[in-house]
C-alpha cells in the first residue's frame, strides 16, 4: 500500500505499468522505492508525534537561602534639653508711687531662680543706665535647698543717680534651653531733702517713717509734720533731739530699724508714753498705730507715772493754751501746745505739737488706758 502510493507520487507513469512488469522487475522497483523512502521513514521515526506539546526538560535549581534585609542604623538622638524658667527679683529697693527706688551708694541685690536646676549652667546679668551698659557679669547657678531649682545672685550699687534696668539671660546649652528675664527697672536717687523739699526722695522717707508707724503725711512734701516724724524717730533711736534728716536717719529708715517696744500688750486700745524717749504711741493691743514726739513735765513739775484712763475730753483751746485735751488724772492731760519743745518743759502734762493734737484727740476715747513710764534708753 505504501509502495503503491509512493510509486504514484514519485512516478505516475511507472505506477501505471507496475502490474504488467515481470516479478523480477517489480522486485527491483520495490527495492528502489524502499531505498528512497528509508531517509523519510528514519526522519519520521526520529520526529516526535504532533499529537501533543514537546516535553520540556528543566534543570533543577538549588534552592537559595533567603537573606534578611539589612536595616540602616539610626543614630540615637541626644536627650532633649531641659526647659528653663527664669525669675528675678531686686532686693534693697523700695516702692514709691509704683516705682522701685534706692539711693546713691546703697547696695541692692539681684536674686534669681532657675527651674529646673541643671548642673553647670550660668546666667549673664546686664545692668543698664539708660541705654549705656554699666555692668555685665556671668553668674553661676547653684542648687537651692532640695535641688529642684537653682539660684543666682549679684550685688550692685551706683554712686550716680539715674534710671537703671537689669536683665538676666541663660544661653541655650545641650543640657538646658535658653531663657530670658524681662528687664527689672529701678531708679537711684540722691538722699538729700529738707524743709520745703518735694520729690521722690521725700516720698521715700515719708513711706519709710509710715512703715514704722510714725505719724507722717505721704504727700511728697517735707513739711512740719514730716519734721515732727523725723524728730520722733531720732528720739526713739536715742540720738540728738533735732529735726535734721542726716545720713544716719536715712540708713536707719531704709534698714527698717527703730520700732516702738510695746510694754502693755494686754491693754487693748491704749496709749503709752515713754518719758525716757519723750515719745507717745497710740496702740491697738500689741500693734502700734501712730508714734508722736512729746514734751513731758520739766523737773520741777514732773509728769505722774502709772496706769490711768481718760475720764474727760475737751476740744478746742483752754484759757491756758491747752488744745484738744484728753484728761487722764486730775489736771494731767494729753494735749496740743505751742511750743512743744524737744525736751521736758510742761507743767506735768504730755504736750504734743499743736498740729498733731486733733488726730490724737480723735483716736483717744473716754476710758482709753494711758500708761506712763520711763523706758530703757
Amino acid at each position: 500500500m505504501i509502495v503503491a502510493r509512493a510509486l504514484r507520487a514519485l512516478a505516475p507513469p511507472l505506477a501505471l505499468h507496475f502490474p504488467t512488469m515481470s516479478r523480477i522487475a517489480r522486485g527491483v522497483v520495490v527495492l528502489v522505492v524502499l531505498a528512497l523512502l528509508a531517509p523519510v521513514s528514519a526522519s519520521a521515526a526520529l520526529t516526535p508525534p504532533a499529537t501533543g506539546p514537546a516535553p520540556t526538560t528543566t534543570t533543577p535549581t538549588t534552592p537559595t537561602t533567603p537573606t534578611t534585609p539589612t536595616t540602616p542604623t539610626t543614630p540615637v538622638p541626644a536627650p532633649p534639653a531641659a526647659a528653663d524658667h527664669l525669675a528675678m527679683t531686686l532686693g534693697g529697693v523700695y516702692g514709691v508711687h509704683s516705682k522701685d527706688v534706692t539711693v546713691t551708694g546703697r547696695g541692692l541685690s539681684v536674686e534669681g531662680v532657675s527651674k529646673p536646676f541643671v548642673a553647670g549652667q550660668v546666667v549673664t546679668v546686664h545692668i543698664w543706665k539708660g541705654r549705656r551698659l554699666v555692668k555685665s557679669a556671668t553668674v553661676k547657678i547653684r542648687p537651692a535647698r532640695g535641688g529642684a531649682s537653682g539660684t543666682f545672685s549679684l550685688r550692685f550699687s551706683s554712686g550716680a543717680a539715674g534710671n537703671f534696668s537689669i536683665t538676666a539671660i541663660h544661653a541655650a546649652t545641650p543640657e538646658q534651653a535658653a531663657a530670658t528675664v524681662a528687664p527689672k527697672k529701678f531708679s537711684v536717687i540722691l538722699p538729700v531733702a529738707g524743709p520745703g523739699s518735694t520729690g521722690t526722695f521725700v516720698s521715700l522717707i515719708q513711706s519709710r517713717l509710715a512703715a514704722l508707724h510714725f505719724a507722717v503725711p505721704e504727700d511728697g512734701v517735707y513739711d512740719q509734720l514730716t519734721e515732727n516724724a523725723v524728730l520722733a524717730y531720732r528720739k526713739l533711736r536715742g540720738w540728738d533731739r533735732i529735726y535734721t534728716l542726716d545720713g544716719a536717719v536715712v540708713r536707719g529708715l531704709l534698714n527698717g530699724a527703730g520700732t516702738f517696744p510695746v510694754r502693755y500688750r494686754d491693754d487693748g486700745r491704749h496709749v503709752e508714753a515713754d518719758l525716757t524717749d519723750q515719745v507717745l504711741a497710740l496702740i491697738n493691743g500689741s500693734q502700734v498705730y501712730r508714734i508722736y514726739p512729746i514734751s513731758s513735765g520739766k523737773p520741777s513739775t514732773p509728769t505722774v507715772l502709772g496706769r490711768y484712763s481718760v475720764y474727760m475730753k475737751d476740744p478746742g483751746y483752754l484759757p491756758d493754751g491747752m488744745y484738744y485735751s484728753n484728761f487722764f488724772y486730775t489736771g494731767y492731760a494729753i494735749h496740743g501746745y505751742d511750743p512743744a519743745p524737744t525736751y521736758p518743759a510742761s507743767h506735768g502734762c504730755l504736750r504734743l505739737p499743736i498740729d498733731e493734737a486733733i488726730n490724737v484727740y480723735n483716736w483717744v476715747q473716754i476710758g482709753t488706758r494711758v500708761d506712763v513710764y520711763y523706758g530703757a534708753n
